[in-house]
C-alpha cells in the first residue's frame, strides 16, 4: 500500500487473516527516476549495522535461487536488471511468469526482492561498468552504483504471485495459494523462500502441512516475517508458527524491539531491522517503509550468502549458524522478543559454529507425527501436485508414519497442553508490553486489536507507521 491509501486495507472475511505480513506501508514515494547512491543506497544503513557488507568479504549469494512467494515481483525495476530467473502465478489472477504486481499491496513484492538480492543500477549516461559496493575477486554479477543493493547481490530469484489482502479474482484462497506457492518453489530450484505474509492466528490449515513438510523434507531454508503489532499482530502469526521456519522478528532504529513493526511469540528465531527501511516500487521508484515484512528479507538474503558459501551445508544447519552467531538481546537466552538475538551476519559468516542434525526452531515433520495421529490427509501423495516446470530435485517426500499415542500422550491431550501455553504466553507478552511501553514514556504505541479469528485471510502485516 501506498500512503494514498493510507491505513492497511483488513480483508473482512475471517480466515486467518494472511496479509504481506510483516512490512508497514510504504510511507514515502519516490518518482521513478534513478536515485542516486547519496539519496537512496546510503539510507541501507542494515548492511554495515548487521554486518552484512563484512559477510559479502565471504559471499554475495552466488548460484543460490530464493523464492519471493508475495504478491509478484516487477521485474522490469532497473536494481532488478538480470535478477529474476523464474516465476509463476498460484492466484490465477496475475501473469504466469508471477512478474505482475496484483493484490491489495501490489508493489509488496517488489520492496521485498530490492531488499533481498537488488543489483542497483547505472546512472543516466553512464556507459562503463562500476565496481561492486565492496572488494571482490569473485566474479559475479555487476552492482551499480546507484540504487538500492540487496543482502544477496548475487543470487537469483523466483517470484511466485499470490493474491492476498482482497477478494481474489481468480477464486483461489489463501489456503489453496500458499501450500501451492511453496511447492512450486521447492520443485522450481530454491534453495531459500522468503513469506513476507502472516496473520492474526497462530493455528495454519492443515492442507498446508504437507507443503511444508515436502520443503523440509527436499533440505528448503523457509524464512517468514513475524508480523506486526500495529497491523494487528500482537502475536506471532502462521505460517511463522510452523515449527522449523526461521521467524523474523523486528528492531527500530536503535536496535530495539519495535513497537509498532513487530510481534512477539515463542517462534521467533532472530530479529533484523523493521524500521526506515528502503525499497523499490513497481515501474522504478523507491518507498521507505517498516515492518517485519522489510526485516525477512534481510534475514532470508544471509541464509543466502550462508547457502553460497556452503552449498551442501543442510538448512538445519544454516538456521543453527544465524541463531547461534544472533547477538544476545533482551531476557538472558532465546526470548518471545529477540527469539535468540539480533542478526549478526559477519559471525554467521565467519564464526567458527559447530555442526547440528537439529534444527533449533523445531521439525514440522515431529509436529504432525504428534498433532496429526493418522490423519492421511496430510501426506503429499494424497494432493495433486503443482504446475511446474522442473523436475523435483530430490525423492518424493513422505510423511512419517503415525504413531500411537504415549502413555504421556494419552494423560496429557496434545490440543489441551498447547491451549494452557498459548493462555500463559498471552498473559506474559501482555505484561512483558506493558513493562516496556511504561519504561519508555512518550514512546507511540501500536494499534492492538484482538487476536485473529481461528480461520482468517492472508494479508500483508502492515504496521502503517510513519517514520
Amino acid at each position: 500500500m501506498t500512503r494514498a491509501t493510507a491505513r492497511p486495507r483488513r480483508t473482512a472475511s475471517a480466515l486467518m487473516a494472511l496479509a504481506l505480513a510483516g512490512g508497514s506501508v510504504p510511507i514515502a514515494l519516490a518518482a521513478a527516476p534513478a536515485a542516486h547512491a547519496d539519496s537512496w543506497r546510503d539510507k541501507e544503513y542494515w548492511l554495515a549495522e548487521s554486518g552484512i557488507t563484512k559477510a559479502w568479504e565471504v559471499s554475495k549469494g552466488a548460484n543460490v535461487k530464493i523464492a519471493v512467494i508475495d504478491s509478484g515481483v516487477d521485474g522490469t525495476h532497473p536494481d532488478l536488471a538480470g535478477v529474476l530467473s523464474g516465476g509463476a502465478d498460484v492466484s490465477g489472477a496475475g501473469s504466469p511468469d508471477g512478474r505482475e504486481s496484483i493484490g491489495a499491496k501490489p508493489e509488496h513484492g517488489t520492496l521485498v526482492a530490492t531488499m533481498l538480492a537488488g543489483r542497483g543500477h547505472q546512472p543516466p549516461a553512464t556507459a562503463s561498468a562500476s565496481p561492486s559496493p565492496t572488494p571482490s575477486a569473485r566474479p559475479g554479477p555487476t552492482v551499480g552504483p546507484d540504487g538500492i543493493v540487496g543482502v544477496a547481490p548475487e543470487a537469483q530469484l523466483l517470484s511466485v504471485s499470490t493474491w492476498l489482502g482482497s477478494a481474489n479474482p481468480g477464486g483461489k484462497s489463501d489456503q489453496d495459494q500458499i501450500p501451492e506457492a511453496v511447492r512450486w518453489a521447492v520443485d522450481n530450484g530454491a534453495r531459500v523462500i522468503n513469506i513476507s505474509l502472516g496473520s492474526t492466528s497462530p493455528e495454519w490449515p492443515q492442507s498446508w502441512d504437507a507443503a511444508f513438510l515436502y520443503a523440509e523434507q527436499k533440505d528448503v531454508v523457509i524464512v517468514a516475517a513475524a508480523g506486526n503489532r500495529l497491523g494487528g499482530n500482537i502475536q506471532v502469526g502462521a505460517p511463522a508458527t510452523i515449527p522449523g521456519v526461521l521467524t523474523v522478528a523486528g528492531l527500530d532504529r536503535k536496535g530495539r524491539a519495535s513497537i509498532d513493526s513487530s510481534s512477539q511469540g515463542i517462534s521467533i528465531g532472530v530479529a533484523a531491522p523493521a524500521e526506515n527501511l528502503i525499497g523499490g516500487l513497481p515501474s522504478g521508484g523507491y518507498a521507505e517503509w517498516a515492518g517485519t515484512s522489510g526485516a525477512t528479507p534481510i534475514v532470508a538474503g544471509v541464509a543466502a550468502l550462508i547457502r553460497s558459501k556452503w552449498p551442501d551445508m543442510t538448512a538445519s544447519q544454516v538456521i543453527n549458524r544465524i541463531v547461534s552467531t544472533a547477538k544476545d538481546a533482551g531476557a538472558t537466552g532465546k526470548d518471545p522478543i529477540y527469539g535468540f538475538g539480533v542478526l549478526n551476519a559477519e559471525a554467521a559468516l565467519k564464526a567458527d559454529v559447530p555442526e547440528t542434525k537439529t534444527n533449533p526452531l523445531g521439525s514440522i515433520s515431529d509436529w504432525i507425527r504428534v498433532h496429526r495421529r493418522g490423519n492421511l490427509a496430510t501426506a503429499p501423495a494424497t494432493e495433486a501436485p503443482a504446475p511446474s516446470s522442473a523436475l523435483p530435485t530430490l525423492p518424493e517426500a513422505t510423511v512419517p508414519v503415525a504413531e500411537q499415542p504415549s502413555q504421556f500422550d494419552s494423560a496429557v491431550p496434545a490440543m489441551v497442553v498447547l491451549g494452557f501455553g498459548a493462555l500463559f504466553l498471552a498473559i506474559i507478552a501482555a505484561a512483558v508490553f506493558q513493562l516496556r511501553r511504561a519504561g519508555r514514556p512518550g514512546a507511540s504505541g501500536g494499534q492492538d486489536g484482538p487476536g485473529g479469528p481461528e480461520t482468517g485471510v492472508l494479508d500483508s502485516v502492515d504496521s502503517g507507521k510513519p517514520n
